[in-house]
């Protein structure tokens, strides 16, 4: 069952994504030519499939590990300056957009809702 909040986060995850892979390689890297913190994208390649196919459990988990990326983008915000800066304030929205779709999807697809719909 695919919802709008699914369709959101599946959305804001790949955003996240592009914008986590664009950012270290060529828009403001830490060190010219690209740096390192490019890995944090890798644990953003995890849970891509079960997003796409609406899995209700990887909604669950993934918005436990999207607070991290909320968390860098807040923290970079306030401390980096120019195009970094940003960049982070589009990593603070992107993943809020991701948390708030993991979390209306979780829930409009809880069991105890299934079963009141089938009622």
């Amino acid at each position: 069952m695919t919802t709008a909040f699914s369709r959101l986060a599946a959305f804001s995850l790949i955003a996240l994504l592009m914008l986590c892979l664009a950012w270290e390689l060529w828009l403001a890297p830490l060190r010219p030519g690209g740096s390192m913190l490019v890995l944090k994208a890798l644990p953003l390649l995890l849970p891509l499939r079960g997003i796409l196919h609406g899995r209700r459990y990887t909604h669950q988990w993934l918005s436990l590990v999207v607070l991290l990326y909320l968390a860098e983008g807040a923290v970079r915000s306030m401390s980096d300056q120019g195009t970094s800066q940003m960049l982070a304030m589009a990593e603070t929205l992107l993943a809020t957009l991701l948390f708030a779709g993991c979390l209306g999807h979780a829930r409009a697809t809880a069991p105890s809702r299934m079963l009141k719909a089938g009622d």
